[in-house]
């Protein structure tokens, strides 16, 4: 098996299939999952495919994730590890039709897209690309997502297991495979049976820069304001009319602009308020609060419940409602207990030959909610990046190194301790 082919094939083949799952509120009736049946159709694919490698135990359940099983190898114990990726892509931007182009030596500059001329790929702005030269750089035509978020680490999880396979003098434990749906909603192991999946450790194949393994996301809450106003005739509205979209707006402009996502990086947190629909009589404004210590996030929210308090004395005739719900926590607290799943990590990229960093994830994963379930979950990269976007990118260099870091992490777990 020659890696490069074989990843690249995958990854191809993937992503035209259209697996983008939906948010909740633009679904009719009770919430189904998948949240699209549509990711099942590459579930079912990775199926065939896993069983052609020659798994074990290869299924996909009533909720569409996948797991798989490459049997131990060595007579000594070695733990149980996961290799985990999620099949959706995200809202954010369409995932059918894709058309993964191919711009073979990347020299530097600019990358244009045929079908979005009107948009550029440009190192100014992603400087990573100026790491690639002479490497090949796979896009989207510029309409589309690409999906590298997450097939990927879909595709690089297969060929790592094939790899293994096909070559039974490097010596492996059992490993689990695991493809979950939904992840990009907040929901990717909403049905997750850890007990079932047999893994002491995981790894969630979701990150970007090769090299760098995350120990760390952000704690994470969702917020809502609801805002009941009165309409009435615009022509007879004085002293009568309370318009729900102004004092959401109010409330919007009074979110301070150092703590948005597009003015923080590194460890600062943010509040985003990503969605705001409806009218005069009703309006509601959906924000994402995250920071990486729970003190920064009850900081966030008193922030927003102070703000609509001053609107409700402002605008005594209109109902603000502010809810707060929980989503997840910093998966570090859970992961610092078995310093074993990191340093593995580590190890494994610098035998595939690179000098290994800890980064952080200003985002959430799988491993978030698998950690705080029990299973200790850190973040390996893929090579993408963009996520999110239709300027959404991957090496097929850092792909096939993806490959080989999995591959060495397979063989140090097997090591005798």
């Amino acid at each position: 098996m020659e890696i490069r082919s074989d990843v690249v094939t995958r990854f191809v083949k993937y992503v035209q299939v259209d697996t983008q799952s939906q948010e909740p509120e633009n679904q009719a009736g009770p919430h189904p999952y998948p949240s699209t049946e549509k990711q099942k159709d590459l579930g079912y694919m990775l199926v065939q495919d896993l069983n052609e490698i020659g798994l074990e135990h290869v299924e996909i359940d009533q909720w569409g994730y996948v797991t798989a099983t490459l049997p131990s190898n060595v007579a000594h114990e070695v733990p149980v590890i996961g290799l985990i990726a999620h099949m959706d892509t995200s809202p954010a931007a369409s995932g059918k039709d894709v058309k993964p182009l191919f711009h073979e030596n990347y020299q530097g500059g600019p990358i244009h897209y045929p079908d979005a001329p009107w948009q550029v790929l440009d190192p100014a702005d992603c400087p990573e690309l100026g790491n690639q030269i002479g490497n090949t750089i796979i896009t989207s035509s510029g309409t589309t997502l690409l999906g590298a978020d997450n097939k990927a680490g879909v595709s690089e999880i297969v060929s790592a297991i094939r790899y293994l396979k096909e070559n039974p003098e490097i010596r492996h434990g059992a490993i689990r495979v695991g493809f979950t749906c939904d992840e990009e909603v907040g929901a990717g192991v909403e049905h997750f049976d850890i007990e079932k999946f047999g893994a002491q450790y995981a790894y969630t194949v979701d990150g970007e820069t090769v090299g760098i393994i995350e120990n760390e996301t952000f704690s994470a809450d969702s917020a809502e304001l609801e805002v009941k106003g009165v309409e009435i005739h615009p022509g007879f509205a004085k002293g009568r009319l309370v318009n729900a979209a102004l004092i959401a707006a109010h409330f919007i402009t009074r979110l301070p602009r150092e703590s948005a996502p597009e003015t923080t990086d590194g460890r600062q947190g943010y509040l985003h308020a990503y969605t705001v629909k409806g009218g005069v009589d009703r309006t509601v404004v959906k924000m994402l609060v995250r920071d990486f210590d729970d003190e920064g996030l009850t900081r966030f929210e008193d922030l927003l419940r102070s703000i609509a308090d001053d609107l409700r004395r402002e605008f005594p005739k209109a109902e603000i409602n502010l809810t707060v719900n929980e989503q997840y926590r910093n998966m570090r607290m859970h992961i610092d207990k078995h310093p074993r799943v990191i340093e593995a990590a580590m190890e494994a990229v610098k035998a595939a030959g690179r000098e290994p960093t800890l980064g952080v994830i200003r985002g959430g994963t799988d491993g978030s909610r698998l950690s705080a379930m029990g299973l200790p979950t850190p973040n390996i990269f893929t090579g993408g990046h963009n996520f999110h976007s239709t300027r959404e990118w991957v090496s097929a260099e850092d792909m096939v190194f993806t490959v080989q870091t999995l591959v060495e992490l397979a063989r140090i777990w097997a090591l005798p301790r």
